[in-house]
């Protein structure tokens, strides 16, 4: 009796209950308008990066607190203007759809958007014979770019730059642990606080380092 795990884990399956009775009608578009479909650019029939964008409109509105949206393939080693253009066009218009749905519903000031990859693209040509790749770009994780909508971020800015190559940052650098510092800001924790105990001590999420960018603040 009163077990803390045993309680957390009747409390996992209630939760894993919640979900199976929930997910048919969450999953079923065919209550969405026809302009809304076409805003979403998806065929809710149709498994695609744009379907999952409408669906995580649908999964704010009852609730769920944190949503990842996942899209592959951007590993341009060859053919990066044929890849990324690819890429994009699965894309664009989903990600779009999604802010202005969220701003149209009055969901984007409570919901906090974030479009981000692994790294950037080298501004050179990556050719290498022996690996077959041609016209592509390697790895760069010194300078890209992410963008951010909604939760508390000034709307229209860029922040930031690089030199006129995209090679290096040259003006308000934002490291990653300074992102995250700046996303659990936004959630409402200080990053300097929030810890996680394990192997004996206290954890930070940023460790020892990162800072709140103001500049992108609203």
């Amino acid at each position: 009796m009163g077990d803390p795990e045993i309680a957390t884990r009747i409390a996992q399956h209630e939760m894993a209950f919640k979900w199976q009775t929930s997910a048919p009608a969450l999953m079923d578009l065919k209550g969405e308008s026809k302009e809304t479909l076409e805003l979403s650019g998806c065929d809710p029939d149709k498994p695609s990066f744009n379907r999952a964008c409408l669906l995580a409109r649908r999964m704010i509105e009852c609730g769920v607190r944190f949503i990842n949206i996942y899209h592959e393939g951007w590993d341009a080693h060859s053919d990066l203007v044929g890849n990324h253009k690819g890429k994009c066009g699965e894309t664009d218009q989903g990600a779009a759809a999604l802010v202005k749905d969220l701003k149209r519903r009055g969901l984007l000031d409570d919901t906090l958007v974030i479009w981000g990859g692994e790294f950037g693209r080298t501004p050179m040509v990556e050719s290498n014979s022996a690996l077959g790749r041609s016209m592509g770009r390697d790895h760069h994780p010194h300078a890209f770019t992410m963008w951010m909508a909604g939760g508390g971020v000034k709307p229209g800015i860029t922040f930031g730059a690089t030199d006129d190559l995209g090679y290096q940052v040259v003006q308000d650098p934002v490291h990653v642990h300074d992102l995250q510092a700046t996303i659990l800001h936004l959630l409402g924790f200080d990053h300097e606080r929030l810890t996680y105990h394990t192997a004996g001590r206290d954890f930070r999420l940023t460790d020892v380092h990162g800072h709140v960018v103001k500049g992108i603040l609203a």
